[in-house]
Order: structure tokens, then sequence, then C-alpha cells
């Protein structure tokens, strides 16, 4: 099942992998949801699903709450009038400055579809900052809402840090964490995830969190690149390595497929 978000799509194509890695239990814990590819089309009995992403998470639980009401509410942004260059900046600003969690979950759903690259990124004020995309018929994601909304009962959608969301995991759970990735080598900036960015520490407190919860018991399945950092963080974990065919440079000269893995703590 297809997310209804695009910014996090390109991970779409590695579910296959993280689902085959993930032990049967009966309550999944994502500490970084994402656009929820994994939760999606995982089998579990009950969900844990968590971010930082306040626009995210409010989104999550209107859908979930609110199901065809919102879609109808939603939907009313997808028109050729709002399809323009002009209008897309003007509800961007709206976006930024709104306060309304109904309207700007909306909003949310509208620039993830109509700014550039499905991209979800913020300045360090916390402005919603992409720009147009310049889209023929941006499509509203009727379909694969509806779905999320069915999906989400059985889920608890949480705003929260990693670190505190992986503290409370307990019982007959498993964990999958895809955190903003390592950087391929000393010449990359470590991935912003909000505005407060998320660095070599916060890689390092990840994977110290993972060895705690396999200490106890409870499975963990990360995802990042592969490196020599990251190996060397997951010393603890059997490591699945494979290339996907996403490209990691914005320069055409220097593009190469990215190596990632999967650090399986268990």
């Amino acid at each position: 099942m297809k997310p209804f978000l695009k910014w996090a799509g390109g991970k779409f194509k590695i579910v296959d992998r993280v689902l085959a890695a993930l032990p049967a239990a009966d309550t999944l814990v994502e500490p970084f949801v994402g656009s929820g590819a994994v939760f999606l089309n995982a089998n579990y009995k009950h969900y844990v699903l968590a971010d930082t992403n306040a626009d995210l998470i409010h989104l999550y639980q209107a859908v979930q709450s609110q199901g065809q009401s919102f879609v109808d509410f939603a939907m009313g942004l997808f028109t050729p009038e709002n399809n323009t260059e002009a209008q897309f900046y003007a509800l961007r600003d709206e976006f930024n400055a709104c306060t309304d969690i109904r309207r700007r979950a909306a909003l949310f759903i509208y620039l993830n579809r109509h700014c550039f690259n499905g991209l979800c990124r913020y300045n360090s004020k916390g402005g919603f900052n992409v720009p147009f995309g310049r889209y023929t018929q941006p499509q509203f994601p009727l379909a694969e809402i509806l779905n999320f909304h069915e999906k989400s009962q059985a889920a608890e959608f949480v705003l929260s840090d990693f670190r505190r969301t992986l503290s409370q995991v307990s019982g007959n759970a498993v964990v999958y964490c895809d955190p903003p990735y390592a950087p391929i080598d000393a010449t990359s900036n470590f991935s912003d995830y909000t505005k407060e960015g998320f660095g070599p520490q916060d890689q390092q407190d990840l994977a110290t969190a993972a060895q705690t919860l396999q200490s106890q018991g409870i499975p963990v399945v990360i995802s990042n690149h592969d490196t020599d950092f990251t190996r060397a963080l997951y010393a603890h974990a059997t490591i699945e390595a494979f290339d996907v065919q996403r490209f990691i440079s914005s320069n055409a000269s220097n593009r190469k497929k990215a190596a990632e893995m999967l650090a399986v703590f268990a």
C-alpha cells in the first residue's frame, strides 16, 4: 500500500526488506513514522507511531479521527486556481501562520502535493520553505487517505522524540527506526529532520537505545546508509547490506547508487 505523503516515498522501495526483517509481535513501534510506508504494509495488532514533526502527527490524527469528513474538507484545496505559483506561495504563507490544526493539516497535504519533489523542509524559524513544484495537475490522494484512515484505527500517533518513545517500549513489541540517514562521506552534511537537525550524537543515542532494548529482549531494526560510521554504531547488530536505486547527489557528474543497510538488534 502506498503512503499518501510523497516526501518519504523514496524509502518505500525497501519496505519488503524491512518487513522481512521484522519478527512477529503484538505491537510495532516506529519512532520516525515519516510517510508510514512500513506501518501501512505491516500486519500487527497495534501500532505506536511517533515523530517530532507536529504537522505530520496532527495530520495523521485528523485523518484517523475524521476520515471522509477531513477528505471532503482538504479536497477543496485541489483546484486549478490553486495550482499557480502566486497562489502556492499565498497558501504556504497561510500555512506558516496558521494555528487552526484542521486547516493546517489540510494545507500540509496541499503543500506536499504541490511543492518541489514533495519535499518536507523547514527553515530555522520553523517555516515551511519548499518552493513551488510546477506540476500540471497535482492529484488529491483520495484512495490512499481513505486506506490510511481504515488502517490507522489500530494505531496511536504520538508527538515525541525518539529517545522518549524508545524509553517507553515494553511488552511484546518490535521496533523499526527509519531515522534521518547518516552522511555517505565526510564531505556530506547530516540530514535535517526538523529545524533542530539530526546529528552524530543523535545517531549514537539511537544506536545505544537500540542496544538497550535488545538486552531487554525487544527486537529493533534500523535502516541507514552503509558507512564505516554506521557499521561502528551498529557493532552489536546483524547487518544486511544492499544498494538502492536512489541517487544521492544533485550533481549529475557525481551521482552514484546509495549503499544502505538494515541493522537488526535481536
